[in-house]
């Protein structure tokens, strides 16, 4: 198939840099390859799942077309009811690259819809689908090449599946600290997952002793049914991790001394980072004002931060900038504001109403990030 175009003189000076021949002012474009769906494999089943409506459902995948012009191909992907040689097909997504995602939502509104959006089919029996893919050239769909269609069927009515939120525990002589014999796995503290459900990182506001170690694992369960023993490479304390029974303590507090730590763990690349956090107030209510946090002091025993001070008329914070700095480059990043619930990871929180005063300020950080105040 081939089709004459009319061209600038600006687009033939482009093509006659890429070698294509010209005659009188025009070029001649061939088609060359259709392009061919690779994935999923022909005649498979796709269960929907109702309980992840944004998590991806169908991933269709196609080698690209080929035109004797090297350009950007669009293409358009099409589903229709199977068996009916795509006599009322569904547009389902156009795109230039070669991959297309629907979610399960998506999908099922394609599917269950009446046209011209969906199928119109019921989501009581299992639908059984073609799709296919055209290529094209232009905004005015030239020189199209369409792909043989792939066939699979969707299931709907499979069992809903919640799912699950990576874990991962802290063991070690901290555990003594919260009511917890040392160095148990089965009673493990479980840290925060902070990833985006595809990467495995992990934080946990832990109070240390000087000397105290730790390791992370993979489950609430006795050693030998571990399949995660995280500590340091040869007991180097230096950020990086290994998985391993032979694996180090991690030691935070052997410089800083004891205090409460922030600890961020990422287990893709087996790294973990750590500070010594030090909570403050800041606002135009205290002597700071909204430049400079004032310090609280922490105590150990009872893992409180406090301070008593003159308050303004105005509003306040409590902030870890040194954290935010070290971890996120962002003094922000770690504040308790005026939410419900209260936590030190919601930048968005509001602030503390303040009428002047004397105060005596009380704040609690506990190991997953939550926090209690009290003197307001």
């Amino acid at each position: 198939m081939k089709k004459i175009f009319n061209l600038s003189i600006f687009t033939l000076l482009f093509l006659s840099v890429m070698s294509c021949s010209t005659d009188d002012n025009k070029i001649v474009v061939n088609t060359s390859n259709n392009p061919v769906l690779i994935a999923p494999e022909s005649g498979s089943t796709i269960t929907l799942n109702a309980g992840a409506p944004e998590s991806t459902a169908l991933t269709l995948v196609w080698d690209h077309a080929a035109y004797t012009v090297d350009t950007e191909i669009n293409y358009t992907v099409e589903m229709a009811v199977a068996g009916t040689d795509f006599a009322a097909p569904v547009e389902i997504g156009t795109t230039t690259s070669r991959i297309l995602l629907l979610n399960n939502t998506v999908l099922r509104d394609r599917l269950t819809d009446e046209a011209p959006d969906g199928l119109g089919l019921s989501d009581e029996e299992d639908a059984n689908v073609e799709v296919r893919v055209t290529a094209s050239l232009g905004d005015n769909a030239d020189l199209p090449m369409v792909s043989e269609p792939l066939a699979f069927t969707v299931n709907f009515g499979g069992e809903v599946v919640e799912p699950v939120e990576p874990a991962l525990f802290l063991v070690g002589q901290v555990q003594s600290y919260y009511g917890l014999n040392a160095w148990t796995p089965t009673t493990a503290i479980p840290m925060r997952y902070i990833g985006d459900g595809e990467t495995l990182v992990f934080e946990a506001y832990v109070k240390v002793g000087a000397g105290d170690g730790f390791k992370f694992v993979g489950a609430q369960a006795d050693w030998g049914d571990q399949t995660l023993n995280v500590g340091t490479i040869g007991g180097a304390q230096d950020g990086n991790l290994e998985n391993s029974g032979g694996s180090g303590d991690i030691k935070v507090a052997e410089t800083d001394g004891e205090g409460q730590y922030y600890v961020w763990v990422d287990l893709d690349n087996l790294e973990y980072k750590y500070v010594k956090m030090q909570w403050g107030i800041i606002g135009d209510a205290t002597p700071g004002a909204w430049n400079d946090e004032t310090p609280m002091t922490y105590d150990f025993a009872s893992n409180t931060w406090s301070i008593t001070t003159a308050l303004s008329q105005g509003e306040l914070k409590f902030r870890s900038a040194n954290t935010g700095q070290f971890i996120a480059n962002d003094p922000w990043k770690f504040n308790v504001g005026n939410s419900d619930p209260l936590v030190t990871y919601n930048p968005a929180s509001g602030n503390f109403p303040i009428t002047a005063g004397s105060y005596t300020l009380g704040l609690t950080v506990n190991f997953d990030g939550t926090a209690a105040v009290t003197g307001l």
